[in-house]
Order: C-alpha cells, then sequence, then structure tokens
C-alpha cells in the first residue's frame, strides 16, 4: 500500500542554526544543515479512498514546515510527548480547521494533560470556535490503534527518565527523543523498511541518544534504512554522513521516502481509542 514520508524538521529543540551561534554548521551553506524542530508527514493512501495526510507532532516551526510541504489538508496529528518543541505549532491548525474541520488528535494521557494546559481555550465549550484549533483529543496507550486504515503500534523509549513514545507504522518506525530503546521495544522493530533514530550529537547527553549509541542501536535493528534525525549543530551534514555504515544516513529538512507495499493488517489494532 502506497505510503510516503516527508522529514519536516530534523533538529534539535532549539534548531539549527541556534541562536546567537556562529559555528561552522549555523553558517553553513549546505541547505541540508539548517534544521527546524523534530517532526514528520506521513501521506498514506486509504483503500478505496483519498490521500490521508498523518502528521507527527506540532512543532513550534509547524507553520513554516505546512508552508514549505503544501500538504492541501491535514487529518490527523499524533504526538511523541508533550515538551515544547513537540506540541507548541499546535494553535496554527486552525486554517486546516477552517477548510475542513475538526482533526483527531492521539497523544497519551500525560501528552493530552500538557497539550490542554497549554491550550486550554482550544477545548474549552464555547458557542463559536471558528478562532480556536478545532480538535478531537484521542488518548493511546501501548495498545496499536487505527488512524484512517494504517495502524500505528506504540513504541516506548526512555527520554532520560521519562517513557514516551515512538511509533511503528507498518515497516516504517520513527523514534525520536530517546536516550534509551529498551529491549523490549527493540524486539517490536524487526522487518523494517526504514528507522528513524534521536542522534543528538557526540558528547553524552542526559535525555537523548548520542550518534555512536544510534549506530550501534541501527546495527541491531537492521533496517533496511535508518535515518538519523534531532540532530544538534555538532553534526555537519556532508561530514558526519560520510562516517556512517552502510545504510545509514542523517535526515535533513524536505526528505521525501517512498515506502511501498506496507502491511497495514500486521497488528492487532485498537480502533476504539476514546474521545475526549
Amino acid at each position: 500500500m502506497p505510503l510516503a514520508i516527508r522529514v519536516l524538521g530534523s533538529g534539535t529543540s532549539s534548531g539549527v542554526p541556534t541562536i546567537g551561534c556562529s559555528c561552522d554548521v549555523c553558517r553553513s551553506t549546505d541547505p541540508r544543515d539548517t534544521r527546524l524542530r523534530p517532526s514528520i508527514l506521513i501521506r498514506h493512501t486509504e483503500p478505496g479512498a483519498a490521500t490521508r495526510n498523518i502528521l507527527i507532532d506540532t512543532t513550534p516551526d509547524f507553520r513554516a514546515q505546512m508552508l514549505a510541504a503544501r500538504p492541501g489538508r491535514l487529518d490527523a496529528i499524533i504526538y511523541t510527548h508533550g515538551h515544547a518543541d513537540h506540541v507548541l505549532g499546535l494553535d496554527d491548525v486552525r486554517p486546516f480547521n477552517y477548510r475542513q474541520g475538526t482533526i483527531p488528535l492521539y497523544a497519551a494521557p500525560e501528552t493530552f494533560d500538557t497539550i490542554k494546559r497549554i491550550f486550554s481555550y482550544a477545548f474549552e465549550q464555547r458557542e463559536f470556535k471558528t478562532h480556536v484549533p478545532q480538535l478531537d483529543a484521542k488518548l493511546i496507550n501501548d495498545d496499536p490503534f487505527d488512524v484512517f486504515g494504517l495502524c500505528f503500534q506504540p513504541i516506548p523509549v526512555m527520554h532520560g527518565r521519562e517513557r514516551i513514545y515512538g511509533f511503528r507504522f507498518g515497516n516504517v518506525a520513527y523514534l525520536t527523543d530517546h536516550s534509551e530503546v529498551p529491549e523490549a521495544s527493540i524486539g517490536m522493530l524487526a522487518g523494517l523498511d526504514v528507522l528513524f533514530l534521536d542522534a543528538l550529537r557526540h558528547k553524552a547527553h542526559p535525555t537523548h541518544s548520542t550518534l555512536e549509541a544510534s549506530i550501534e542501536s541501527a546495527l541491531r535493528i537492521r533496517a533496511k534504512r535508518t535515518y538519523f534525525t534531532h540532530m544538534c549543530h555538532d553534526l555537519p551534514h556532508a561530514e558526519t554522513e560520510k562516517s556512517l555504515p552502510p545504510g545509514i544516513f542523517l535526515a535533513y529538512d524536505g526528505l521525501e521516502l517512498d515506502v511501498n507495499e506496507v502491511d497495514v493488517n500486521e497488528l492487532d489494532v485498537n480502533e476504539d481509542s476514546g474521545a475526549v
């Protein structure tokens, strides 16, 4: 079943260039060294229906990312966790609401609590809601869930001391913001065509994986193609990619990937995620 992925952002929470920095990467003329905050857009052709655009995370750069990608419509939003660099662009879904109405939002309970606190005005009962985001919140847990015919399997990862989610959909997995991929989660990642992993920098960080640790994880998981994301200005694209093992690459903003023959029925799907 046709599936396409666009990398909307491949940078860390500060973005690249980083404000006030004059390092070689922040002054680079290589467009792959310009990294907005981390997010991907999934284009999924539902059987017998139109193509659906499914977003993972609404970064503070969401508006710029949508203007670059020009998806036309946004059918669903899925959240990995509730940190600022993954949620703060949510208000900018409003132009999509004007044209198409309410958008479903999938998040773990603690992530939704954060979103609801930041964007409380979007969830208040009011007579007219044309000037606020119109969202239908659906709570998720460790169980697979269906989004317009595409099955998403939450993949628990550790982000420092916090347990958050990556997601597997068909033969693709997107794991951002992790310092550790638990053994049980490694076991959920067999047979991947495409894998995204957090690879912040070379130096150790308390809540993110290093480039070297992510190479080790990639070699264990053995996806056909692995792309590193959530990178800071310590990793120049061209130089770093030359050092990587075969089949491992750096993601970059605007990267488009086509994945064919995705088996969306390989998991038991919970279609009864509760609306809030």
